[in-house]
């Protein structure tokens, strides 16, 4: 997962901001500076400490791309942050807030989710054999095996939202103000949506997963994903057709963000 999983969408993040891939451990630690400080912070991970943490780290990432802003007004490029500069909404620029907080909502929408998908997808493949001997014999099922995989193993499986309106859903009221917790995971798996949605089809062909989102707060970066998945998946299985769970060994996932934190592979030499 730390050779492979991890680095690959930073990777490709690096590249579109037109920075240099030397930066990678430098945006992995900020990365997880924002999303787990338990592993950085020193001595007993507080709330207090951990969120002290995260406001560090925040005004590390916007200092950082203060000076790319900087740098790119003297020298614009072919990259993200460049054409951010030039582009306009409604004829008028972005400000430079804006720019700033497009840049760290790249890094934190852009980069863990992408690692936690396709570590799942390959722990999936991994106790699935068959699955994973179908995807093998023919690639061209990818596009709807990955569409599959990530309702199946949704990476963020519930996200909290404000009732804006009131609302009465299966006799329970939701009054403006209170705090919601939507349950992708769940919708994923509904079967009034997903014909058979207990199971994995990987040549389903109507697939309205929520594991972008939805409406105004679906993923901007979907079809991004999505390209990075298919390219690793691709090079994945071209490398190492076989593999599964070692003996005696289970994954282990994390909550909140689903990622896989174990996963101990073999294959054939």
């Amino acid at each position: 997962n730390s050779g492979f999983a991890v680095p690959l969408p930073c990777t490709a993040f690096l590249s579109l901001m037109g920075l240099p891939q030397s930066e990678l451990p430098y945006f992995l630690r900020l990365k997880d500076g924002i999303i787990r400080p338990q592993q950085l912070v020193e001595g007993e991970p507080t709330l207090e400490k951990m969120q002290e943490y995260r406001v560090g780290t925040g005004k590390e990432i916007y200092d950082y791309f203060e000076k790319v802003i900087d740098e790119r007004k003297r020298n614009p490029g072919d990259d993200m942050v460049s054409y951010l500069l030039e582009t306009q909404i409604d004829g008028e620029k972005l400000s430079r807030e804006d720019i700033l907080d497009v840049s760290f909502l790249l890094i934190l929408a852009g980069l863990d989710t992408v690692t936690a998908t396709l570590g799942c997808n390959i722990a999936y493949l991994a106790a699935n054999p068959g699955q994973r001997e179908k995807l093998v014999a023919d690639p061209s099922l990818l596009p709807s095996a990955i569409e599959e995989l990530m309702r199946w193993e949704t990476p963020v499986t519930a996200v909290p939202r404000l009732v804006k309106e009131h609302v009465t859903l299966h006799g329970v009221d939701f009054n403006p103000g209170e705090m919601v917790t939507v349950l992708i995971g769940a919708a994923n798996l509904d079967d009034a949506e997903f014909e058979n949605g207990d199971t994995v089809d990987l040549e389903r062909r109507r697939n309205r997963h929520m594991a972008f989102g939805g409406g105004p707060h679906r993923c901007l970066g979907s079809h991004l994903a999505r390209m990075e998945l298919q390219v690793a998946m691709e090079a994945w299985h071209e490398r190492v057709p076989v593999y599964r769970v070692a003996p005696g060994e289970a994954p282990r996932f994390t909550p909140g963000i689903r990622e896989v934190m174990h996963l101990p592979l073999v294959w054939p030499n």
